[in-house]
């Protein structure tokens, strides 16, 4: 059919944004810091672009999406057959937005607990504990 492209068509630009997202690692990014890496690097690869090759990703598994606590942004991790994501808690700064990963011994005894006593189970994937990290208390507080 002339006009469509075939389904695994692959863009010079989509490669780009999925081997920047690769090389953070477990890290997380947004759409803002993908594009300013762009823009950086010189490299042209516009907003809606970004947008459009994270959901293809995403909706393909290669990546995860994180929506953020105003529920209108999200955040993003590439997904390595090293860790998985569904296996713990994430902790969110609201001060800085780092997302952290929280391997914890007692949060996922609060998941059993919630499945054991009450038959409910928690998504680890899309449970987000929101506070102030480690590095941003001293700021907020002014006195660390």
């Amino acid at each position: 059919m002339a006009g469509k492209r075939p389904e695994k068509y692959h863009t010079r630009q989509g490669r780009s944004i999925l081997d920047y997202i690769k090389s953070l690692g477990s890290g997380h990014v947004t759409v803002t810091q993908i594009v300013r890496h762009f823009e950086d690097t010189e490299e042209a690869v516009g907003q809606t672009t970004v947008y459009r090759h994270l959901e293809k990703l995403a909706a393909k598994g290669v990546i995860r999406k994180y929506i953020l606590h105003d529920g209108k942004s999200a955040c993003y991790q590439y997904v390595s057959g090293e860790k998985h994501c569904s296996e713990h808690f994430h902790l969110k700064c609201e001060t800085c937005g780092a997302l952290i990963h929280a391997d914890c011994d007692f949060l996922d005894e609060i998941a059993q607990h919630l499945l054991g006593k009450h038959h409910f189970q928690i998504n680890m994937l899309k449970t987000v504990f929101y506070g102030t990290c480690k590095k941003c208390l001293p700021a907020r507080d002014g006195s660390r």
